[in-house]
């Protein structure tokens, strides 16, 4: 069983949390103060739309998973992954858009998940399948945590395989942003 909450810069006091923001610079001219944009806001249903479900079932495989809103304003995924009929992964990811991340540095994700190993994935193009970047990071059992993911930390792979002679993730170009559970054989 998966288990990983996600929402938006509200830091509300719920079970397992995910919050997406995209940073410019460490601080904001020495202010002090993060240069943070909101990518994703699940105070509402408004958001909720723009995600979609993708499991090992386009391979044949039986994991299952779902993405909702909770009463507390977050965005709960959670599934359950088998190796199945060589199945072994969900996840959730955006519709392709232009998320506009000129000149940002990197990603910001707050979690309190279940003790497990994820990927945050970036795709610059609006394909299904094809070249993705990913970031591993793991969960600690019912306890926050904020991870700050440098654009020039993704790795390019495709199909878990990791890819050489790519450029590096481009902000600007970023069109999709996905959270992966896998499942080790």
């Amino acid at each position: 069983m998966i288990f990983l909450t996600f929402t938006v810069i509200i830091f509300n006091h719920s079970l397992a949390m995910f919050f997406m923001t995209t940073f410019y610079d460490d601080l904001n001219s020495g202010t002090g103060e993060s240069d943070e944009v909101i990518l994703f806001d699940f105070g509402t249903l408004e958001n909720m739309g723009d995600w979609l479900i993708v499991n090992d079932g386009v391979m044949g495989g039986l994991s299952t998973s779902k993405f909702i809103l909770s009463d507390s304003n977050t965005a709960v995924y959670s599934g359950n992954v088998t190796l199945e009929n060589n199945g072994g992964f969900a996840s959730t990811r955006t519709k392709a858009m232009r998320f506009q991340l000129d000149g940002s540095k990197g990603i910001l994700i707050r979690v309190k998940g279940d003790g497990k190993k994820y990927q945050f994935r970036i795709r610059t193009d609006d394909r299904f399948d094809g070249v993705s970047y990913r970031y591993h990071f793991e969960t600690n059992v019912n306890d926050w945590q904020t991870i700050s993911i440098p654009f020039s930390k993704f790795v390019p792979v495709f199909r878990g395989r990791i890819l050489q002679d790519v450029e590096p993730v481009s902000p600007k170009d970023i069109q999709q942003l996905g959270i992966y559970y896998l499942r080790a054989v």
